[in-house]
């Protein structure tokens, strides 16, 4: 089922969340640039607290659960460098909601409205034992819709 906008990614001004990240030395290389596979971390840490906003932590889920997300798909768009000690936007937003999966559409942003970066990513809900794809619990879906 779609949920959000039907374009494949979403522009920043779309984003459902919002989560800020800094940029350290460590995120940089040589040229005083972020890393390109630092992106990959600033998506990440905005999913986990996209779901920690909408009540599931992630330890707990696969406690209560016995499930967890595993990312099966990226593209993504370099569109603008980040630098050192950027105060970095990092968006979310739920595209489409599967039986087992689910699809969001990321970006990086810079204030004042600078997109830097944006991400489709696909994650399946997999048993925590097996890691074989299994539908996405009720009490989720739920959280997703809201």
């Amino acid at each position: 089922m779609t949920v959000g906008p039907d374009c494949p990614v979403a522009g920043a001004a779309r984003a459902a969340f919002r989560w800020p990240v800094r940029v350290y030395y460590e995120d940089t290389d040589a040229g005083g640039v972020v890393y390109h596979a630092n992106y990959l971390r600033f998506l990440e840490r905005a999913r986990s607290e996209w779901l920690r906003r909408l009540g599931h932590e992630q330890d707990l889920l696969r406690l209560e659960h016995h499930v967890l997300f595993a990312v099966t798909r990226v593209h993504m768009d370099f569109l603008k460098p980040a630098r050192f000690n950027d105060l970095l936007e990092v968006g979310v937003t739920l595209m489409d909601l599967g039986r087992a999966s689910l699809r969001l559409a990321q970006d990086v942003t810079r204030a004042p409205d600078a997109l830097l970066c944006r991400a489709e990513v696909r994650l399946a809900c997999l048993d925590d034992l097996t890691f074989r794809p299994r539908p996405i619990p009720e009490p989720l879906l739920r959280g997703f819709h809201a």
